[in-house]
């Protein structure tokens, strides 16, 4: 059921049935958050519900889930001191529009100010304070009355046990599991052997009213109001006074709650946050639009549900339910062997999925993930599609195991499966033409007219088994290929002959070694200089390198060491031995270990480079003399002028290039007062180093 689907409801039969349906959803929504519906069915069924009993307000029934808080279906045994309500939603700009007119036209005035913060996707509770010290936490039940969770106060993470004032008060807020710390609370539950939760909300509600774990998982608090402080104060400045108290608040976020005087500003604001949802560490399912002012707030009021001067604008659901009718198994060029789950097409914010990345085998089994189950999947901006959790409840007896391969799919070879990550016993040899492909690609070796149908001729002809073999290919051996002629031969081998002398970095990443990439093979390069450097290192030395840490320095060293006789076979080809990385400061420390860095383009230590001490983002399209430059060359640009590249923005960054159709990315960069710059800006900055 969609939105649009309000009208379906044509018969008091069909009212019946989705009241039914709406009930138990709510219960297991505000309940332990496992509902069976996704966010937007859920909300589509409460409007089928709405218009049917506006409709035929003589057939309302009275367990109807519309005009009560939590959906009626939780409770409590500890009242509240003031009800503690839910909130109205919006599903467009122009439903917020509407509603906000509806609201001054009852005023009879325009609204002074706004604010707009983020809806928190969590469970909404309330802490008491005595003289300032933490007394009791409570959910928000049924609005009049909530449960008891004070046992869960050491584990919230934001709610302080004493405030920096010595006075009573209420705050109340969202508890939710952080991104990290809903990873983290998973592998805590699946080393224990219980269910990973299904998502962040259901984990943050189950691990509240969880007693006596053999562990802990810790939440996070945000306040958003209070009761009990001067009824005078205005919206926004009640969050300042909040902070002060020593709660913590979305102020210390990128989508910051912000003071609107207009509804241009409101929308503009809505939309940021909008943009902000993907890269925020902690998920939102909204914007929270108030009457800033108390005078406004109290002359609006409150229904008994919900106050009529606030509104949730919902943003369409990143989780979604469907059936898992199927698995894949594939081979990555590494010889990783990697699921994948075949769905049931579904919707999620206006993209269709039909497959989504599923865990390694220990962790579906797990989960016990089954064939045929209804599934919880979750989609946010550009992140790859995953399989969260199954519904076990909505099983019918008809799913099936998933079954796991005994044998590598692709060459049939026994599977090393040792490690969490299974791995034919072949590694890289089993997908030589993949590797092939990746190492001849336009961030790696960039050699031109070396594409998979060429690469699959080679492999199958018998004259590349892997990178190295490229380097002694020869003309009379590409002149026997079929549809290779004297000009494609020459500019294959041409082209061959020129990546030999690609940056070190490049070299590097054509290897392929797990645990790195593009940026991860530039900051190795730029820290050793050399080949000779990298493969002298130990992990602990490794370990040094920004962002490898101990753990991934000790499969960067494996690699390494599994890589040693290509790395010996393309020494015997002069293939990286004699590459230096042309960007010298932190090479220039490892000078004695290998090679030095050398080079037009090299950098002494302490040379005032121009983007030295920045960490640079760079998003959209380049235009003008950066038009040409692929994402992976902007980011070697930024090396080289003395920066450090990055992917995605947070409080580290100090500079972005924002070029055509830069989305969330300069929206946070704004919100966080980064300068930005355009390509034109950027391209003058570091002309000296420009291609």
């Amino acid at each position: 059921m969609t939105h649009d689907t309000a009208a379906a409801l044509s018969t008091p039969a069909d009212y019946a049935e989705a009241v039914e349906r709406a009930v138990r959803a709510a219960a297991a929504y505000y309940g332990d958050g496992s509902t069976p519906l996704g966010d937007d069915e859920y909300d589509a069924l409460l409007q089928a519900v709405t218009a049917y009993e506006d409709a035929h307000p003589d057939q309302v029934l009275g367990n109807s889930p519309t005009g009560k808080v939590a959906g009626g279906a939780a409770g409590g045994d500890v009242p509240h001191s003031v009800p503690m309500l839910s909130l109205d939603n919006v599903f467009s700009a122009d439903e917020l529009a509407k509603w906000s007119a509806g609201l001054e036209r009852n005023l009879g005035h325009e609204v002074t100010a706004w604010c707009v913060e983020p809806k928190l996707d969590g469970m909404a509770v309330a802490a008491r304070y005595r003289a300032g010290r933490l007394h009791r936490i409570l959910t928000r039940g049924d609005g009049l009355a909530g449960e008891d969770i004070s046992h869960a106060a050491d584990a919230i993470l934001g709610l302080p046990a004493a405030l920096s004032d010595p006075i009573d008060v209420e705050l109340r807020g969202e508890v939710l599991l952080t991104h990290d710390q809903f990873e983290h609370a998973n592998r805590l539950r699946t080393e224990h052997g219980a269910t990973p939760f299904a998502h962040p909300r259901s984990g943050a509600a189950g691990t509240l009213r969880a007693k006596d774990r053999p562990y802990r998982v810790e939440l996070t608090f945000f306040a958003y109001g209070a009761v009990g402080l001067d009824e005078d104060l205005g919206h926004s400045a009640l969050l300042e006074l909040l902070a002060a108290l020593g709660a913590n608040t979305a102020a210390t976020t990128p989508a910051h709650p912000r003071r609107c005087a207009t509804q241009e500003e409101v929308r503009q604001r809505v939309e940021e946050i909008a943009a902000l949802r993907a890269s925020l560490p902690f998920g939102i399912d909204g914007v929270v639009v108030k009457a800033d002012s108390a005078a406004d707030r109290r002359d609006a009021g409150s229904g008994s549900r919900a106050p009529r001067w606030a509104v949730a604008r919902k943003l369409a659901a990143e989780h979604k339910v469907t059936r898992l009718l199927g698995v894949e198994w594939n081979v990555g060029r590494t010889g990783i062997v990697a699921s994948r789950a075949v769905l049931e097409p579904v919707d999620i914010d206006g993209v269709t999925v039909t497959y989504a990345t599923l865990h390694n085998p220990a962790d579906i089994t797990r989960r016990d993930l089954r064939i045929g189950d209804r599934v919880f999947v979750y989609r946010a901006g550009d992140v790859i599609p995953r399989v969260e959790a199954p519904l076990a409840d909505e099983r019918t007896g008809e799913e099936r195991p998933i079954v796991f391969p005994e044998a590598c799919p692709r060459c049939g070879d026994a599977i090393d499966t040792t490690e969490q990550r299974w791995r034919c016993t072949r590694g890289r040899n089993c997908q030589a033409v993949a590797s092939v492909v990746y190492a001849a690609g336009r961030d790696q070796l960039d050699i031109e007219g070396l594409g998979r149908t060429r690469a699959v001729q080679l492999v199958e002809a018998g004259l590349v088994t892997d990178i190295a073999d490229l380097f002694s290919l020869t003309r009379e051996q590409l002149l026997a290929l079929e549809r290779m002629g004297d000009t494609s031969t020459e500019n294959l081998l041409a082209a061959i002959e020129t990546a030999r002398s690609r940056p070190l970095n490049r070299v590097f990443c054509a290897l392929g070694v797990r645990g790195t990439g593009r940026t991860m093979s530039r900051r190795i390069a730029a820290h050793f200089g050399s080949m000779a450097a990298i493969r002298a290192a130990d992990a602990e030395t490794l370990a040094a390198v920004d962002g490898i840490g101990t753990e991934k320095a000790r499969v960067i060293v494996a690699e390494l060491a599994d890589l040693a006789p290509l790395l010996d076979k393309l020494a015997t080809r002069d293939v990286g031995t004699a590459v230096t990385e042309p960007q010298g400061p932190a090479a220039a420390e490892n000078a004695a270990v290998g090679e030095p860095a050398d080079g037009p383009d090299a950098q002494q230590p302490g040379s005032a480079a121009p983007l030295a001490g920045e960490a640079v983002v760079v998003t959209g399209s380049m235009t003008g003399p950066l038009a040409a430059l692929s994402r992976n060359e902007m980011n070697e640009l930024v090396e080289r002028a003395g920066g450090k590249a990055s992917s995605s923005v947070s409080t580290r960054t100090t500079l972005l290039v924002a070029g055509e159709k830069a989305g969330s990315k300069r929206a946070k960069a704004e919100t966080l007062g980064i300068p930005v710059l355009t390509p034109e800006e950027f391209a003058d900055r570091v002309a000296a180093y420009l291609p």
